[in-house]
């Protein structure tokens, strides 16, 4: 995994973003009211397993947090980041 890895918001196009020499990591959102609904992960297959999916995951969710938003994990990788970081549960939207 890479030393630091630079994450971008890209608000026109609804994600957040990692441009690297294999193309563009991201993680697509949804405003929904006061929610945050995360949607999609996609990391190059170069890049699986080395932490940029992760990055994309804490940086959306430190977003959801700083504008006082929940989170809805649509993404199926989100969600089992949250599962996996107790810390960021109570950011999740209650139903």
């Amino acid at each position: 995994m890479p030393d630091t890895i630079s994450v971008s918001h890209n608000p026109a196009a609804g994600q957040f973003e990692i441009h690297t020499e294999h193309g563009v990591a991201l993680l697509r959102y949804a405003h929904e009211g006061s929610s945050l609904n995360l949607l999609h992960t996609e990391v190059p297959d170069a890049l699986e397993g080395r932490g940029y999916g992760a990055a994309l995951a804490k940086a959306a969710l430190a977003y959801a947090r700083d504008e006082g938003l929940t989170v809805v994990p649509s993404c199926s990788f989100v969600a089992g980041y949250v599962e996996r970081h107790p810390k960021y549960q109570s950011l999740l939207a209650t139903h």
